[in-house]
């Protein structure tokens, strides 16, 4: 009977270690790190909750967009998209092209919105890119 009981407590602690690791594994927390290392774009955002920032890397530099909802001619949607570095002092080699293929990744997920830089990357944006809509 010890055994049996001993056995089956081995199998839920595996089960749970399984469990554990699938949750490391999948956590995009985690795979923004991983691309931040390896400097490669990540895109984490929440799109059910417009009041939760996204996070955004790309080559290595760490990016924070702040959404606002407002209105179009069919719906609520997130109309306005204010972006900041997190670290301002690590931009070095930061190019121009780099910020519109940021917006680019920016617009694919919320088509109606107008993306503004904060400081010290909108003295970067000289012609910034407009969206049709």
């Amino acid at each position: 009977m010890i055994i049996v009981l001993f056995r089956l407590l081995l199998l839920i602690a595996l089960a749970f270690l399984i469990y554990t690791a699938y949750r490391f594994i999948v956590n995009p927390k985690r795979k923004l790190d991983v691309a931040r290392e390896q400097k490669e774009f990540y895109f984490h955002d929440n799109k059910e909750n417009t009041k939760q920032n996204f996070l955004m890397t790309y080559k290595g530099y760490d990016f924070v967009g702040e959404k606002y909802l407002g209105t179009t001619d069919h719906a609520f949607e997130v109309v306005t998209v204010y972006v900041s570095a997190q670290d301002p002092q690590q931009l070095q080699g930061l190019e121009r092209e780099d910020l519109y293929f940021m917006e680019q990744e920016i617009l694919m997920r919320y088509p109606y919105t107008s993306i503004e830089w904060k400081y010290p990357i909108n003295r970067l944006m000289i012609t910034p890119v407009k969206d049709d809509h």
